[in-house]
């Protein structure tokens, strides 16, 4: 298990811690794009912090995996790259992810930058595999207040947000696309020797729009999503402070998989 002196915060808790494939890449792309329904008004936003490189971190992703059936939750696996210098690169962590969880604990104050972390709502945070500390940081993160709807349509994907505030920050429009399901192979590291299969690993995260608190659509051109390639897409409403800190989540929502079948007809 990496110790607790995280690069990023040597403070952190210590964790518990061919045509047929141009079809099939096609299929892929076009599956989020079907017509489909919108999670029904989801109550939470998890993002889990998690990496190959920690031997603390498949408990947390298979609990993931399990909360990513409920149709009223949102999770979202963010891999970080911190941890490679210990023998494994991680496939799928991005620098943005760790700048992710780096500027939540900023924000905080609390300086508690570690895996597997979870955090609820942009607001709360957990061991990613505690699942009743989890449960809790969901009862106590405030809720979804503000209503998000998503449709796609034949040119383009439209957002409908409600009314609502985020007291004393600004909002961002956030479109994270990612990868339902992903299987890893490690060779080496503290996971050597296991596939471990990570759920719903966001691949991209990009700014459509700022909300001011009144009803607004933002809308995204499908040929975008097409050339993106990714397997689902959700929304966040997301406050910020003045130096760019991603603060509470207000709203969300995502779209379903469509069939691929359907896709290439």
């Amino acid at each position: 298990m990496p110790g607790t002196d995280n690069p990023l915060n040597r403070h952190a808790p210590a964790r518990r811690n061919t045509i047929a494939g141009l079809c099939s890449a096609l299929a892929l792309g076009l599956s989020l794009l079907l017509p489909s329904s919108a999670a029904a008004d989801p109550k939470a936003v998890i993002e889990l912090f998690t990496s190959q490189g920690c031997s603390s971190c498949p408990p947390a992703d298979r609990l993931l995996g399990e909360l990513a059936k409920q149709e009223d939750l949102i999770v979202l696996s963010l891999p970080v790259n911190y941890w490679d210098y210990l023998g494994w690169k991680d496939t799928l962590a991005s620098t943005d992810n760790s700048a992710r969880q780096r500027a939540y604990a900023e924000l905080r104050g609390d300086r508690a930058v570690y895996t597997p972390q979870a955090v609820v709502n942009g607001r709360r945070h957990a061991i990613g595999s505690d699942k009743r500390a989890l449960l809790n940081a969901i009862k106590g993160a405030g809720g979804l207040p503000v209503s998000v709807k998503a449709e796609m349509g034949a040119d383009s994907l439209d957002i409908h947000v409600g009314a609502g505030e985020t007291p004393g920050m600004m909002a961002t429009v956030w479109l994270v696309l990612f990868d339902h399901k992903r299987e890893v192979p490690i060779a080496r590291g503290e996971n050597g020797g296991r596939t471990i299969t990570y759920h719903n690993v966001v691949r991209r995260m990009q700014a459509i729009g700022m909300w001011k608190g009144k009803p607004a659509t933002y809308s995204m051109p499908r040929g975008e999503l097409v050339k993106a390639g990714m397997q689902g897409c959700a929304v966040l409403i997301q406050g910020e402070d003045g130096n760019g800190h991603p603060g509470p989540i207000v709203g969300a929502t995502y779209l379903a998989q469509g069939q691929q079948q359907a896709a290439m007809r």
